[in-house]
């Protein structure tokens, strides 16, 4: 794993893991019915996608492990360049059925980029 890659796998899986937080402590016609949240998990999904963008450059091998990088990617490219075009109620399901499966990867991927580092080893 190239040496830039455990900061971009830690700032996806945080960014991750805040954006799965607002499905948990939500329902979704709460989700629906509120942009403040709306724009909140906009952003950390334009955050998980930066930081995999930033991994498939710099390191092209490890973000192929990652399940989905190329739709994660056109995700945020949608929020960012066709925000009028984003489905809030797909946001929902990318929350609730896509997040949660994503979390562990990036979870072993880290454990992975911690063993291999010198204080790891």
């Amino acid at each position: 794993m190239r040496p830039d890659a455990p900061a971009f796998l830690w700032d996806a899986r945080e960014a991750a893991a805040k954006a799965v937080s607002v499905a948990r402590e939500n329902t979704p016609e709460a989700y629906l019915g509120d942009w403040v949240l709306q724009a909140a998990v906009e952003r950390q999904l334009e955050i998980l996608g930066e930081a995999l963008k930033n991994l498939r450059a710099s390191d092209p091998d490890t973000a192929e492990m990652v399940p989905d990088i190329h739709a994660i990617i056109a995700t945020r490219n949608i929020l960012v360049h066709a925000y009028a075009r984003v489905d809030q109620a797909r946001i929902w399901e990318v929350l609730t059925d896509d997040l949660p499966l994503l979390i562990p990867v990036l979870d072993g991927l880290l454990a992975a980029a911690e063993d291999d580092s010198p204080q790891g080893r």
